[in-house]
């Protein structure tokens, strides 16, 4: 094996040993087997179980719109928040490009967090008028993670506020900060710039789309372990994916979905032995769009036995959706990587154990690819609202297969193949010369 390696690595191929063997082992479809390497593409996981986006810029918040640090589009940062103060951030935005922001906060592991906590942020003028605002809740497990809102700045025919170019500023505070832990929280926001229509377009959302719930892909889940960030998440396509996870932890997926495409996705909690009790709220799975913006969110509780929660079937995505009332079908306005959000409660451990638990993902896509819209000029960062090609486990029927090249999961092609070989030194060397043959030329097309 040795030997192998080293050829491989004279080739310029990666071989990530420990990668490569999780893989294998996961395939076997053991309780549990996936967590060993759980946390593809974590980068900078200082942040209590949460990877942060490697190089993200330090920011820090001030205490009002006198000296806040400007926020650039397209640029990550990383910053903190207070328990009891709101903290400002500066925009500079131009009259003809929609700007998002997100705001992912991140308690301390460990502490006691209440239903109603959360954090908020809000998007207001250089008079101090608003103009958006969300907020996210540990909801009723009281489970301290990873949350995430979002808010924007839209430009719109009928519009009176929020419309001129000039200052902006972002403003994040805690949701009930008398209930919040005392300590600071870590913050990665993210700013997003949408140009506008080279031409007038409809003003009305579509009134009329396929709301029926799909069946679930079925058979048995290829191992996909989870990133610990948006920014690490795992890629996914259609298809049952399986991963270990441990209470407290959240796991990461990226969807990559075109104009006019559809997801519905479910997750399975595996049940466990010689345990009972209950959990509230033990497992929960949001969807986010491009820009971090929450499309939907479910959860459910734990007896031990088998436990599922899923998405309601979303809108197709649509430019024009943006022009509907529900929140839902106004989110699936955008092309490109849609998130899912897998979490399970810290409480879970109380009654059932350290885990690790297997949870399986089911996801399906439907519809077909169409045209986007006619962007006035580019988004920022570029190719925000691009769909990439998902990943596809071996035996899938995709093009790519288990060859798929997936830098965010972690596992490189070569060593896969050499990691569910099974076959002698010889062979194998082959078989790895073989494979990054392939991959070069792809590379190279």
């Amino acid at each position: 094996m040795t030997a192998v390696l080293g050829v491989l690595g004279v080739l310029g191929v990666t071989a990530a040993v420990p990668g490569a063997a999780a893989f294998a082992a996961g395939t076997a479809g053991t309780t549990g087997t996936a967590a060993s390497d759980n946390r593809a593409g974590e980068s900078d996981g200082d942040g209590d179980g949460y990877a942060f986006a490697p190089g993200a810029r330090r920011v820090d918040g001030a205490g009002g719109a006198a000296g806040a640090a400007r926020l650039d589009l397209g640029v990550t940062y990383r910053s903190s928040l207070p328990r009891a103060a709101e903290v400002y951030y500066a925009l500079e935005l131009d009259a003809a490009s929609d700007a998002y922001v997100s705001v992912t906060a991140v308690p301390r592991a460990g502490g006691e967090v209440v239903a109603v906590d959360g954090v908020r942020v809000s998007v207001r003028d250089a008079d101090g008028g608003s103009c958006s605002l969300d907020s996210a809740t540990f909801g009723a497990a009281r489970s301290p993670h990873p949350v995430t809102a979002s808010a924007a700045r839209e430009i719109t025919r009928t519009g009176t506020r929020c419309q001129e170019a000039g200052h902006y500023y972002v403003v994040v505070e805690r949701v009930r900060p008398q209930d919040s832990p005392p300590d600071a929280w870590d913050l990665e926001l993210t700013t997003v710039s949408e140009p506008g229509l080279k031409r007038t377009a409809a003003t009305t959302a579509p009134d009329a789309w396929d709301s029926a719930s799909p069946a679930p892909p079925a058979g048995e889940p290829a191992n996909r372990p989870g990133g610990a960030g948006f920014t690490g998440a795992a890629s996914l396509g259609q298809g049952a994916w399986r991963a270990g996870i441990e209470p407290g932890q959240t796991l990461y997926y990226k969807v990559p979905l075109d104009w006019g495409q559809q997801l519905y996705a479910t997750a399975e909690l595996g049940s466990t032995e010689g345990r009972s009790g209950y959990a509230t709220g033990a497992l929960s799975l949001s969807l986010h769009n491009p820009v971090r913006g929450r499309v939907d969110s479910a959860g459910t509780g734990y007896t031990g036995r088998r436990a599922a929660v899923d998405l309601g079937p979303v809108p197709p995505v649509a430019y024009d959706n943006r022009y509907a009332v529900a929140g839902q079908q106004n989110a699936m306005r955008f092309a490109g990587s849609y998130y899912l959000v897998v979490h399970l409660a810290e409480q879970v451990a109380d009654r059932f154990g350290d885990g690790p638990f297997d949870v399986v993902l089911r996801v399906r896509l439907t519809g077909e690819a169409g045209d986007g819209p006619d962007y006035a000029g580019e988004p920022v960062p570029h190719g925000v609202f691009e769909a990439a090609e998902p990943f596809r486990a071996a035996g899938t029927g995709g093009p790519e297969g288990d060859l798929a090249d997936d830098t965010a999961g972690g596992t490189d092609p070569a060593m896969r193949a050499v990691a569910v070989g099974g076959i002698g030194t010889g062979s194998v060397l082959l078989a790895g010369l073989g494979v990054w043959t392939v991959v070069a030329r792809r590379r190279s097309a």
